[in-house]
């Protein structure tokens, strides 16, 4: 009985993280087609699901059923990565607060405006001479504005199928019209990259093109540096439709708008430190 409950109260405990990097429960449960009532229960560590309820629940998050019942520091640390980890626990630190009320929050114009889902676009560091297009999204969580991007590199036997997918997660600081990121790459956690653009508006289209650096603990991926293209989708968070669209490309590609492909170059402009 003391296993039963103590499994029960970690899945609660997992199960509200989840959540709270989801946004509306009422959206959840409509989504996996599950009763609010009930769902809540799981919330509230009152019940565990049955056996389709959690994998229902699992395969909406994208995770296997067993990962549910991890221990919540494992656990973590499996979905965020434990640089997010860091992230979010600098964000409740006062000091760190304060710099930001000071430095951003009360210099910061119009931020609100570059808020939402971006394709962006960069020559690979993997695949020379391609581009890779990937879902990026800026989104503000309190006084803060944070961003994530997916990435995904697919299979040489089946483009279908990704051999690679790497999620990034990070600190976005508005500045005098300028946008700067730094984030941690949360699925292999061996990687930093720091970034600055300039919003751009050219007719109704709206992109931000900059600079994009990145350090990676492996010797088999070098230091980069390269160019790098926003192109401006829609309001709210990444979707599955957003998702459908992430992979490499050639430069001849339709569907790169004509200002990116302007912006990147005509080669790949990949600058890589041996």
């Amino acid at each position: 009985m003391e296993v039963l409950e103590r499994n029960i109260e970690i899945f609660a405990i997992n199960l509200r993280l989840l959540c709270e990097r989801t946004g509306s429960i009422t959206a959840v449960c409509r989504k996996i087609g599950l009763n609010r009532q009930q769902f809540n229960k799981y919330l509230a560590g009152k019940h565990v699901p049955s056996q389709n309820n959690l994998r229902a629940i699992a395969k909406y998050f994208g995770l296997n059923a067993s990962i549910l019942f991890s221990s919540p520091e494992e656990f973590r640390a499996l979905v965020e990565g434990n640089f997010f980890y860091a992230l979010e626990r600098l964000q409740k630190r006062q000091h760190v607060r304060t710099f930001v009320e000071e430095a951003l929050i009360n210099a910061r114009t119009d931020i609100d405006d570059v808020l939402g889902v971006y394709d962006r676009y960069q020559f690979s560091s993997i695949s020379e001479g391609q581009i890779l297009r990937s879902a990026f999204c800026l989104y503000r969580k309190e006084d803060f504005i944070n961003h994530y991007y997916v990435e995904r590199f697919p299979s040489s036997e089946n483009p279908r199928i990704a051999d690679h997918i790497f999620k990034y997660n990070g600190f976005t600081f508005p500045v005098s019209g300028r946008i700067f990121c730094v984030d941690f790459e949360t699925s292999q956690r061996n990687e930093m990259t720091f970034s600055s653009f300039v919003p751009i508006v050219r007719s109704s289209k709206r992109f931000m093109l900059g600079i994009t650096s990145g350090v990676a603990a492996n010797i088999l991926r070098q230091p980069y540096a390269t160019k790098v293209a926003l192109h401006f989708r829609h309001q709210g968070l990444i979707g599955r439709n957003d998702l459908r669209r992430v992979g490499l490309m050639s430069a001849d590609d339709l569907s790169v708008p004509k200002e990116v492909l302007s912006f990147l170059g005509g080669g790949s402009d990949m600058i890589k430190l041996q």
